[in-house]
């Protein structure tokens, strides 16, 4: 906001800088005149000649309004990961280091992650004019810098701007502390007042910035990274998990992913999908080109794993976000983000996501579990994503990513919903049951380290106690949380893939009194059993609500391996897990009708096997991996 007090000035400024004296005919005296600007096109450039910058500049909105980053990456690798001796850092320590924890411009590439403000040359200055700077809203969240002598210095309550600086124009560099984390405690906003006085009059403009929105991926971004654990050992199940990882390796490189698979091998967690979630933050650049920082949100849970995030790849572009989630305590599963998804942009019902929005899952079975409220209102307060809540009471560990996906597509939306099938599942049943086939093994995995191989029929599984009256109910649930979708979303029936799909409240085998701990007791890869026995106890523990969902909710897992449950490698290549499905006629039938659905919908399937690995954990392939996707799209304006 530009207020302008009359001052009496006798020089003049030529656009070449000269001093010369005021033409005879023109008035010596001009009113003081303080112009300051930012990029509030966002175009990478602060228009000093033209208007393309001044319209709005003291708001801001979705599209349109000055953009700043919160600069929370360590671009000169110079935040320590170890104390002396090598001994670990705590988790305050590790947290508390980043390019914004400091109060200087580190190198080059720290420099670009400022944002850029500039005055406009001031003509009518008194010899005695001096400038100062101060930021009005946002201060304690924020950081300016001032462009001195080609280095950048910090700006405080004593700097004073000269006259010769005034008069060939201000370049002062805008940096955030820290994401937004609450809008009511801090919308993101940060204002910056240049004012100028002298003994002739003093006069003063104001901009608006704010901080880049914390934002989550979606299917549209294009796969660039793979992210796994990878499991040291000589434990077969280590060796066969370490399989699972070159497979994944070598999916990635048949589908087009030319970076290297990251690997987290510290901790043992093979949950890679649960304690990380992949997000950015982006401005356009002074250079033109958007300036993007990879953000690793760490899951709201006390669990090692998310410390090899500031260990392994906290560096330049890349930072950390920590949200211990106050209101939630230990591995409380909701909070893992395997049940943090994000559907494609859309606009329906006057309401606009040009970046994606938000789902998560929630028990509404009267137990009141929700995600962590620190989390939630993290991501709601970036103003874009706006988290959508959905029913996952009826799923053992509650995940959203267990029966929902979304899929690129050519039509008019751009994506489609694909969502599992379990009505489709029984039906696999029943079809093969009437030709003859009831007597046909459920499962066709092989058995593996002392475990058998499933013995039960087609015939035994559909007379079992549970599993049609389980997936009728999870089919009931899943069509629930689907016109929530179509609801909020405007996607129509056409525009739904539907995968086959199965779920039960134990797991395949004699009794739904059995459980995977037998499997899970092997989990840690050690020779000693009792460290593998504890380790198989606190994996069980994060696949487990931290309470029983009170009765009636039924409690339910994947039967066979949960397609949906998958990797979207490019825009048409699905990598899902391998099914071991009833073989008939020399076919796997669920093999054979997820291709056919996947195939529908325009996608290539391929198939890793991780019935050993993850499945008898309670999740899949999705559950144990990550993703980096592109994140240099502006997030202003709807993916084409």
């Amino acid at each position: 906001m530009r207020t302008k007090h009359a001052a009496r000035a006798v020089l003049a400024l030529t656009a070449t800088g000269a001093v010369l004296a005021p033409p005879a005919t023109a008035s010596a005296e001009e009113p003081l005149s303080v112009d300051l600007r930012a990029d509030v096109d966002r175009d990478g450039r602060v228009d000093l000649t033209g208007g393309t910058d001044t319209a709005g500049e003291d708001t801001w909105a979705v599209g349109r309004g000055a953009v700043f980053l919160p600069n929370i990456d360590d671009d000169s690798k110079r935040c320590a990961t170890t104390g002396p001796g090598g001994r670990p850092l705590s988790d305050a320590k590790l947290i508390g280091c980043n390019d914004a924890t400091d109060q200087k411009v580190n190198g080059r590439a720290d420099a670009a992650d400022l944002a850029r403000v500039r005055s406009v040359p001031m003509r009518n200055l008194p010899s005695d004019a001096k400038g100062s700077v101060k930021v009005t809203k946002g201060a304690a969240q924020s950081r300016v810098f001032v462009k001195r002598d080609g280095a950048w210095k910090l700006v405080t309550a004593q700097t004073r701007l000269t006259r010769a600086e005034l008069r060939a124009g201000v370049e002062f560099g805008v940096e955030g502390k820290d994401v937004i984390r609450d809008s009511a405690k801090w919308d993101g906003r940060v204002s910056i007042r240049l004012k100028v006085t002298s003994s002739s009059g003093t006069a003063s403009d104001t901009v608006t910035l704010r901080a880049a929105p914390l934002l989550t991926h979606h299917a549209l971004q294009n796969t660039q990274q793979l992210l796994v654990t990878k499991v040291p050992g000589n434990e077969p199940w280590a060796k066969r998990q370490r399989a699972f990882v070159k497979n994944l390796e070598k999916e990635g490189k048949a589908a087009g992913i030319t970076k290297p698979l990251v690997t987290f091998e510290k901790y043992g967690d093979i949950w890679a999908q649960d304690f990380v979630e992949p997000a950015y933050l982006n401005m356009t650049g002074p250079d033109g080109r958007q300036r993007t920082m990879r953000v690793m949100l760490r899951s709201a849970q006390d669990r090692e794993a998310g410390r090899e995030l500031y260990e392994k790849l906290r560096g330049p572009n890349v930072g950390v976000v920590q949200a211990k989630g106050r209101d939630m305590q230990g591995w409380e599963t909701l909070n893992s983000f395997g049940n943090l998804e994000t559907i494609p942009p859309y606009t329906h019902n006057g309401r606009s996501f040009p970046a994606g929005r938000n789902i998560m899952g929630e028990r509404k079975d009267g137990s009141g579990v929700r995600p962590s409220k620190e989390i939630r209102t993290l991501l709601k307060s970036q103003g874009l994503q706006d988290p959508l809540l959905l029913d996952t009471s009826w799923l053992h560990v509650g995940h959203v990513d267990e029966f929902v996906q979304f899929l690129p597509a050519d039509t008019p939306r751009g994506w489609r919903i694909g969502i599992a099938d379990p009505q489709a599942g029984l039906q696999l049943l029943r079809d093969a049951q009437r030709d003859g086939n009831g007597a046909k093994k459920m499962f066709s995995v092989p058995g593996f380290d002392g475990t058998l191989s499933p013995t039960e029929t087609i015939d035994e599984a559909l007379a079992s106690r549970y599993l049609v009256s389980d997936n009728e109910m999870a089919a009931k649930k899943i069509a629930a949380n689907l016109d929530i979708l179509k609801r909020e979303t405007g996607v129509t029936d056409e525009e739904i893939v539907r995968v086959p799909a199965l779920y039960t409240r134990g797991i395949v085998g004699d009794s739904e009194e059995t459980t995977r701990m037998p499997l899970l007791r092997r989990l840690g890869g050690s020779g000693d059993p009792e460290a593998a026995r504890k380790y198989g106890q606190q994996q069980l523990a994060e696949r487990a609500p931290s309470a029983a969902p009170p009765a009636p909710t039924v409690a339910t897992s994947a039967y066979v391996p949960g397609a949906v449950n998958g990797i979207l490698l490019s825009r048409d290549r699905y990598l899902a897990p391998r099914q071991w499905g009833p073989v008939i006629g020399g076919k796997d039938i669920f093999t054979e009708a997820v291709t056919a659905a996947y195939t529908r919908a325009g996608m290539k399937v391929s198939y890793v096997d991780d019935w050993y690995t993850y499945h008898l954990g309670m999740g899949e392939i999705h559950c144990g991996t990550n993703t980096l996707r592109d994140a240099s799209g502006a997030w202003w304006k709807p993916t084409p």
